[in-house]
């Protein structure tokens, strides 16, 4: 399965044409899931959704009588779309100003501007530390949680062709909270190992030679381990 990064979606999003809403015809906004989600918690499948929040729109404007007249509640709908489809649903609103604060638009084309220029900047110093060597550059980038995570995810794919075997320790007592650079860190462990022709102990988690038939640090056997 393969799992996209929020900037990658970002990227994708803001270079499609944004669609128009079918009840009104004005053109939608982008706009950023919360945080929480509304309905059943489980969330749209996507950070980005476009919403139509013309107020004069017709789903809107008669959303708040059909609402009240159905479920005596105060509230109402905007359209939405998710992108790349021609699926449209709607969302529930409980004022006019009912998800305005996500509305990234302008928000959003200048945060992509800026993650360029930071992935830009990470790519070319990951080049630098391949052509170097510089194993203890490219775990500084790795484990620098404002580097942009496409930086990060490089870098993790990158490590375990330079990492040490002391590099094994820091790597192992960091949780990167984003699965895809987690699963590379994890195989880039697994590569320098490998390449080193070692293993960690399974009872004190310490580093050993692969072929050791009892652990230099804890004396257990680890012969057929």
């Amino acid at each position: 399965m393969s799992f996209e990064t929020r900037e990658e979606v970002l990227e994708k999003v803001i270079a499609m044409p944004k669609p128009k809403c079918p009840h009104c015809g004005v053109e939608m906004s982008l706009w950023e899931e919360p945080p929480m989600h509304m309905g059943d918690g489980l969330g749209w499948g996507t950070p980005f959704l476009f919403i139509c929040f013309s107020d004069d729109c017709s789903l809107y404007r008669e959303g708040w009588k059909h609402i009240e007249e159905s479920y005596a509640h105060k509230a109402s709908y905007r359209c939405m779309n998710y992108p790349g489809t021609d699926v449209f649903e709607v969302m529930p609103v409980f004022s006019d100003m009912g998800g305005r604060g996500q509305i990234c638009d302008d928000q959003a084309m200048a945060e992509q501007e800026v993650s360029k220029e930071a992935i830009k900047r990470g790519f070319n110093l990951l080049a630098e530390f391949f052509t170097t060597k510089d194993g203890p550059g490219m775990m500084r980038l790795l484990l620098d949680p404002t580097e942009p995570a496409r930086v990060r995810l490089k870098a993790a794919e990158m490590i375990g062709d330079l990492g040490e075997v002391e590099s094994i320790e820091p790597l192992r007592n960091v949780r990167f909270g984003n699965e895809l650079i987690q699963k590379k860190v994890d195989e880039a462990v697994a590569k320098i190992h490998e390449r080193h022709f070692t293993r960690e102990c399974p009872f004190c988690a310490e580093i050993i030679k692969r072929r050791a038939t009892v652990c230099k640090h804890c004396g257990k056997e680890v012969a057929d381990i």
